[in-house]
């Protein structure tokens, strides 16, 4: 944990020079399976879940997470890859939760509500989705849960920059008919008024 805790202060120092930085995806693996991002609370702008027997990955080149919050629920978006750390291939995926939530989200920061949240995905109210080279699946969860573990409220110098939201997800479900997996799904990211949409 000590070498997470040093390559934050190295990326704080960098943000002081450039903001564009805390933007990035930063992967630091596992220590069991290196094909997985560890579990970190920095804000690295990453996440990693295994599918079945390859891996759903935050990508460079797609922004990890988008949330919009409403009519009362929140929709929360991890878009990546599909394949290992080393090789991501061509597949693109998208995987949005939506739940309902008791308190309104108006802006950014009021994502920190969300700590210690735990999601039952199986529950009626919940919706989840799988966008997979264009085509939108849903998914109807055998068993599954999305948790927040930690939100936290960033500032740098004196300035609230984003919301870091850090977590565990996995689910089985049907896929045409036939049982799949997500498991070992965790998230790290640093969400701010780019990442992050409002609709009336």
């Amino acid at each position: 944990m000590k070498k997470y805790g040093l390559i934050a202060i190295i990326l704080l120092a960098l943000c002081s020079c450039t903001g564009d930085v805390m933007d990035e995806t930063i992967f630091i693996p596992d220590e069991k399976d290196s094909n997985l991002p560890a579990y970190t609370e920095w804000g690295y702008n990453s996440f990693g879940a295994k599918y079945e027997r390859t891996y759903f990955l935050a990508s460079h080149d797609i922004v990890p997470c988008k949330i919009v919050y409403q009519d009362g629920i929140l929709h929360f978006s991890l878009s990546g890859r599909i394949g290992t750390r080393y090789y991501y291939g061509e597949d693109k995926m998208k995987l949005t939760f939506s739940f309902p939530i008791s308190y309104p989200i108006m802006e950014y920061k009021d994502l920190t509500a969300l700590n210690n949240l735990e999601i039952n995905l199986t529950d009626a109210s919940c919706e989840v989705k799988i966008e997979r080279n264009g085509k939108v699946e849903l998914i109807h969860p055998r068993s599954g849960h999305l948790f927040f573990k930690r939100t936290q409220l960033l500032r740098i110098d004196d300035k609230e920059n984003r919301v870091i939201l850090s977590g565990l997800f996995e689910m089985s479900f049907l896929h045409n008919g036939v049982p799949e997996q997500i498991s070992d799904g965790r998230f790290d990211l640093g969400v701010n008024k780019d990442f992050y949409g409002f609709a009336e």
